[in-house]
């Protein structure tokens, strides 16, 4: 691939976390143990949160906060509707419909690709009990109007923040704004594990329920007290192997808790990059009107660059797609696209429409994305630009 070429993901590893990982080694131990409940300590102080729990994966960080919720004060029931935006990711769904709520699927805002807010509230019945939301390609919602839509009412508001990591809202970090939020480490995100996530909460009675349900719903990871068991029997022989809530093993490894260790250090750089580059971004983009780009809500920390082609504007995505891709550019839909139109949905869950979903067959039909890196992009930007001019020269 030349040396200009823009691709999806690129790793932010360097000696540290190579340091991290023989760390690891030379301790003689790999499964989830003092490193990862560093990580955990050091990443819910990064975000200003209480607890953090971290899993093998942001997929699993949305399960277990879902999974979590039926033992709760608040239980998340069969049947519970649950509002989630047209546009994210399979995982961002799949616990609500294994868990069998009832899911709602709302409209995205062309700009934003967030909630379209006006529909969210529209949405939003007595039959409601949870709001997801997701922030997507790093950019925030508008939790201002979304707590003023939950009001008074008895509605959890969660969030899948896995592509966001280090984007804020009035100045507070995103995923911290419901009962829980889940983050990736994947490769393809801000900071890499490997394979990895967390989820943050506030809530002490929340995080020691998903203590639990990561690893096998026993008791051996709860503190004493907890809010699970209350306190925990004095014979470590028998305490070690007590099951107390179904659970499943969603266990990261301790090579993942000391890598995201050395991330978290860089995680500020990591944001300002990206946001430098964002810049960048937008001046380009300014020369193509024909190209809507991603409206910032509050401070997004860009996991990477979406582009909606004007329907009008007489291209083909396959053809721009074809043109990107032979430049060395990778580009991919936008997230999953409208979710709602795969056939898992019609085949597999319970579920409503609010109103229309045309901004989320908008971005389905004409959308995609590039990725975005913690370096300057501006060689591959021009290049960029040079892909542009070509094939909308041509349209």
């Amino acid at each position: 691939m030349p040396d200009t070429a823009l691709p999806l993901a690129t790793t932010t590893w360097d000696q540290a976390e190579y340091d991290a990982i023989q760390r690891v080694v030379d301790s003689g131990f790999f499964s989830m143990g003092k490193e990862v409940r560093a990580f955990e300590e050091q990443f819910a102080a990064a975000m200003g949160s209480r607890f953090a729990v971290m899993v093998n994966s942001g997929s699993s960080a949305n399960l277990l906060f879902v999974a979590a919720l039926r033992y709760h004060d608040r239980p998340l029931m069969p049947g519970d509707e649950v509002i989630v935006p047209a546009v994210s990711w399979s995982t961002s769904y799949y616990p609500f419909q294994q868990y069998g709520c009832h899911l709602k699927f709302v409209d995205i805002d062309a700009a934003t690709l967030n909630y379209d807010l006006d529909a969210l509230e529209a949405a939003v019945t007595d039959r409601t009990r949870a709001i997801l939301a997701v922030n997507l390609l790093g950019n925030p919602n508008d939790f201002d109007r979304i707590g003023a839509i939950i009001g008074t009412r008895d509605i959890i508001l969660l969030e899948d923040n896995c592509e966001s990591l280090g984007a804020r809202f009035n100045g507070r970090q995103c995923g911290t704004f419901g009962l829980a939020g889940s983050y990736s480490s994947f490769f393809s995100h801000h900071i890499s594990t490997m394979e990895g996530g967390l989820v943050a909460t506030d809530d002490e009675k929340l995080y020691h329920i998903m203590l639990s349900v990561r690893a096998h719903g026993w008791t051996r990871n709860l503190p004493d007290p907890n809010h699970v068991t209350g306190t925990k029997g004095d014979d470590p022989f028998t305490e070690s192997f007590r099951f107390v809530l179904p659970g499943y093993n969603l266990r990261p490894l301790e090579m993942s808790g000391a890598i995201g260790q050395a991330q978290l250090e860089k995680l500020p750089m990591i944001v300002r990059e990206r946001r430098a580059n964002a810049a960048r971004f937008k001046a380009v983009m300014s020369d193509f009107p024909q190209i809507a780009t991603q409206a910032e809500t509050g401070e997004s920390s860009w996991f990477g660059f979406s582009m909606v082609l004007d329907p009008q504007a007489g291209l083909a995505r396959k053809t721009l797609v074809d043109a990107l891709t032979g430049a060395g550019i990778e580009c991919r839909p936008i997230v999953a696209g409208n979710f709602a139109r795969n056939e898992v949905v019609e085949k597999h869950f319970d579920y409503s429409i609010h109103g229309t979903l045309a901004n989320a067959d908008l971005i389905d039909r004409n959308g995609l994305f590039i990725g975005n890196h913690h370096y300057p992009l501006d060689d591959q930007f021009a290049r960029l630009a040079e892909v542009l001019r070509g094939v909308l020269g041509e349209a």
